[in-house]
């Protein structure tokens, strides 16, 4: 069985991130690009079933040339190899392009299984696996929080509010995985140097066949959000309630 895990790196969720005025896309430099941590997780879901079996983990992205340090960073959790599509056209494509290359990619390399996370902590469009699935014309399920695979399909629990879904769907299929899932696990220095000699493969979108879409989807402005300045500051010296009701009337709140 071959499992697929599309990845993606990201500015830290930590850091300050902020839009490229110029272009209107996030700035992708500043703070330090990290692998996206719903990834981790899904990598990890992967992983778990991997370790009792023979299955093989590979890992997908699509991104720029920096993303190759991200790649080896999840080889060294126990991956068995990695693939990369970097192509220039690459640069600011909206969902419907990254949908239509990562299913492309997928296509080309074979799969039993795709796992990914349910949104981006960047784009948190939230509709990616799904809309790849359909390009591959497979089944798909998403916002899993547990998941259980075998030899020939792959089985989850999502909850909705108070309930509890079980969802079950034949192979092959695509599934995503919430902040529910298990957190990854950290790789250790036998696996950070085995990672030097795993396979890492690039693929241009000429190698995978790969024709991009219109675009869907154009940013045309990017303003500075105001500036937050002090509230109004109501001091009692006995007409507190007067004072409020006036900035309440002035305000058209009541």
């Amino acid at each position: 069985m071959r499992i697929l895990v599309l990845i993606k790196q990201v500015p830290d969720t930590w850091g300050d991130r902020r839009l490229d005025p110029a272009s209107g896309r996030i700035d992708r430099h500043e703070p330090e690009p990290v692998i996206d941590e719903i990834g981790e997780r899904a990598v990890e879901v992967a992983l778990r079933y991997r370790d009792g079996s023979e299955a093989e983990v590979v890992v997908l992205t699509m991104g720029p040339e920096s993303a190759t340090d991200m790649l080896r960073r999840v080889l060294a959790m126990g991956v068995d190899r990695a693939i990369h599509v970097v192509d220039p056209a690459l640069e600011g494509a909206d969902m419907m392009t990254t949908a239509t290359v990562l299913a492309a990619a997928i296509r080309h390399a074979g799969f039993d299984i795709v796992v990914a996370g349910n949104e981006s902590s960047d784009g948190r469009g939230g509709v990616l696996p799904a809309m790849v699935a359909e390009h591959l014309g497979v089944h798909h399920l998403t916002g899993l929080d547990e998941v259980v695979i075998d030899e020939e399909s792959v089985r989850g629990v999502r909850v909705v509010g108070s309930e509890r879904v079980t969802l079950r769907a034949a192979l092959p299929a695509i599934i995503s995985v919430t902040e529910r899932s298990p957190e990854a696990r950290i790789a250790g220095f036998r696996g950070i140097m085995q990672a030097k000699k795993k396979p890492l493969e690039r693929f241009s979108l000429a190698d995978i066949s790969a024709e991009l879409p219109a675009r869907r989807s154009i940013v045309t402005t990017v303003e500075q959000a105001p500036i937050r300045t002090a509230g109004t500051t109501i001091v009692d010296s006995g007409d507190a309630a007067v004072q409020l009701a006036d900035f309440l009337t002035s305000q058209r709140l009541v």
